[in-house]
């Protein structure tokens, strides 16, 4: 098959190194690009947290705790790229870069390196290994004490991916993760939960100092210049990981062998798309982190050079790439459809075991369904 032609939808998939072969004039970096990004989402958070000292309304305070928690995301998309070493070439200032822009969404580097880069990559969507929005079989759902159930009905609720990404990801695995999350211990481990504390404790202290030096009100301003911006970052995140690899055409497999025969660089993997929010893109807003298939099919590329990337591969792929247009009416059904999983007959179910949809994940989605 010519690289300049797309694969017939019957055909074997390509390996990934042929995937990656094409895609290898994406995976070009640029340091100034990268700088002028870190630079200016930087610049725009400390804007906005000054803001939210200045204006005197306390509705203009929350909405920009909102905006402040939407710049955190695209912060820490920038530190996911430098963590994956994509950023620039440089491995040394990517690093740095990573460590500094994921402070203000409180994300210790090294344990996010480790939970996203080798275990969420290296076996995206494979059941025992992979933890992100891993869904339960019906026995293990039933094996839950009450609480238990009733928590993971509100995470699979469509309601609260804040909740869950804050709980079981922020909390149990990134913040000092105790021995049953993170087996491994390091000292650098330690260092950077420290350094995400002491972050957390002196942006709290200026706020509060900020507040009595202002006479103004220090419950409202820790309100809307730290509580307010976690949580919409928490649910920001919470929302993108779910999309990402949740969908009624994404499977999850039981078997390393059965998920390698999946090709699960490609099949675990939604493209979602937006339409434009008051003229905005959505997308690039984001930092074109929906244009996912491409970054698991080669997590060299730079978050500037993942649009042209996914098209390349949903060109040459027609028929192999789930693509989702959003709505909210699709995100729901998703939500609904999409609570527990059975693994022998790769399908997804309801609470009761009732199955939903049956996953295909060889199916183009034009649109929301």
């Amino acid at each position: 098959m010519s690289p300049d032609l797309p694969a017939p939808a019957a055909a074997e998939p390509p390996s990934r190194k042929t995937m990656r072969s094409w895609l290898l004039p994406h995976v070009q970096r640029s340091t100034a690009r990268a700088v002028a990004l870190v630079l200016t989402d930087t610049l725009l958070f400390a804007a906005i947290t000054s803001a939210v000292v200045v204006v005197p309304s306390l509705w203009l305070k929350l909405l920009l705790g909102v905006l402040s928690g939407l710049v955190i995301g695209r912060l820490f998309i920038i530190g996911h790229d430098a963590c994956h070493q994509s950023l620039t070439s440089r491995s040394r200032f990517n690093t740095i870069v990573g460590r500094a822009v994921f402070l203000p969404s409180l994300t210790p580097y090294s344990l996010w390196e480790t939970g996203h880069n080798v275990i969420h990559h290296g076996y995206t969507n494979l059941r025992g290994t992979d933890f992100v929005w891993a869904p339960l079989s019906r026995d293990e759902y039933q094996a839950l004490s009450p609480t238990a159930r009733w928590r993971e009905r509100v995470y699979r609720s469509g309601w609260a991916p804040g909740l869950y990404y804050g709980v079981e990801i922020w909390w149990k695995r990134l913040f000092f993760p105790s021995a049953r999350y993170m087996p491994t211990r390091r000292a650098v481990f330690t260092r950077d939960s420290a350094a995400v504390l002491a972050f957390a404790l002196l942006w709290i202290a200026l706020l509060l100092s900020t507040a009595r030096l202002t006479e103004q009100s220090p419950a409202l301003l820790l309100v809307a210049g730290f509580v307010l911006p976690q949580l919409v970052w928490n649910s920001l995140i919470g929302f993108v990981v779910y999309v990402h690899h949740t969908h009624r055409d994404i499977a999850w497999h039981q078997s390393k062998a059965q998920w390698l025969a999946a090709q699960p660089f490609v099949t675990t993997t939604v493209h979602l798309r937006f339409r434009r929010w008051l003229g905005v893109d959505i997308g690039a807003a984001l930092h074109h982190i929906m244009e996912h298939t491409a970054h698991h099919v080669d997590m060299r590329i730079p978050l500037y050079r993942l649009r042209h990337a996914q098209q390349l591969l949903e060109q040459r792929m027609p028929g192999r790439i789930v693509v989702q247009d959003f709505t909210w009416r699709w995100y729901f059904k998703t939500a609904k459809a999409c609570k527990l999983y059975d693994f022998d007959r790769q399908q997804w179910t309801d609470f009761d075991g009732r199955p939903t949809a049956t996953t295909s994940s060889t199916t183009v989605i034009g649109a929301a369904a």
